[in-house]
């Protein structure tokens, strides 16, 4: 009695965020080496760089049945599928692996490339692009349209954080992440001075890399103090401020605004008294102050006596927590 070799089935996977071509050696190797290479997707785009190495790829969509056929005989096919994967082949291989009629070729699910981290920016900006371009409210949205919705996203992520919701969390970033993505695609369109997500991204890198200097240069910073020193001192080199006080947005929440203030005189080392007057407001803003030199953000503290003060307003109510 004779036994023949089932063979080997490789499916090779690569992902469609990486450039085509650059595969591993391994998947090479695979591509080199196997008796029949096979590609149902005639517009797959690591074809053209397949021939160019000098590997040989048959346009078929093969059945389950067919392919396990081909590797009679101790062949080794490969099959790249295509960018959504094939379903009803890989179902087909399940079926008759567990009908027990035949005798499976050995089969390896072989990845080409990988996704890097931080890959699915990617596809959120080619999604962000397309809206852009074909959905009636979104090609219309400008810049000041949008900052509202910053606003807001904010908010919402800042209560996700507050709640500890991990989900909620989870979703919030994406809102906010939305709204970077959303204005600098809006900004490639400026006739005069347009930049876009990977020019917004190329700054952030630089800056981050200049305030880091203990990390990506020769400076040292052992406690949390010494690297808010570096930021501060790289972050007025850059700035080159007339005062403390530039760069605080008045337009923020005012317990936040007293106590951003408060900070950057306090961080300055400046003996600067709190103003004194008549009303509620020149209270809020000693107190605000009062917080923040405490360790307290006054915002957050007002937030969580707020709720406080919702819960017990529905408890009156008779409304169930």
């Amino acid at each position: 009695m004779t036994t023949e070799s089932p063979g080997r089935i490789v499916l090779l996977t690569a992902s469609h965020r990486v450039a085509p071509g650059l595969l591993s050696w391994p998947a090479w190797q695979a591509l080199r080496t196997a008796d029949r290479v096979l590609c149902p997707d005639e517009h797959h785009p690591q074809l053209p760089y397949l021939r160019e190495a000098g590997v040989a790829v048959e346009h078929l969509r093969p059945t389950a049945e067919e392919l396990v056929a081909a590797c009679a005989g101790g062949r080794t096919v490969l099959v790249l599928p295509s960018g959504e994967g094939d379903r009803a082949l890989t179902d087909g291989l399940a079926r008759l692996a567990g009908s027990g009629r035949l005798t499976m070729p050995d089969l390896e699910l072989l990845p080409g490339s990988y996704d890097l981290p931080g890959a699915r920016l990617l596809d959120l900006v080619q999604i962000m692009d397309r809206i852009r371009r074909e959905c009636p409210w979104s090609s219309r949205q400008t810049h000041r349209g949008l900052a509202k919705y910053a606003i807001e996203e904010s908010y919402e992520l800042v209560e996700a954080i507050e709640d500890g919701d991990r989900h909620e969390l989870r979703e919030e970033l994406g809102d906010v992440l939305l709204q970077v993505v959303f204005h600098a695609r809006i900004a490639e369109e400026d006739p005069e001075e347009p930049f876009s997500v990977d020019d917004v991204a190329g700054t952030l890198v630089e800056k981050l890399i200049l305030r880091h200097p203990h990390v990506f240069g020769d400076a040292t910073a052992e406690t949390p103090e010494e690297v808010r020193e570096h930021w501060l001192r790289t972050k007025a080199v850059e700035k080159q401020r007339e005062s403390v006080t530039d760069g605080v947005p008045l337009g923020q929440p005012g317990l936040a605004l007293a106590a951003k203030l408060g900070s950057r005189a306090r961080t300055a080392e400046l003996d600067v008294a709190v103003p004194e007057g008549e009303g509620i407001g020149y209270e809020l803003l000693a107190l605000a102050v009062r917080a923040e030199a405490g360790g307290v953000d006054p915002e957050a503290a007002l937030r969580a006596a707020a709720r406080t003060y919702r819960d017990a307003i529905r408890a009156a109510e008779g409304v169930k927590p």
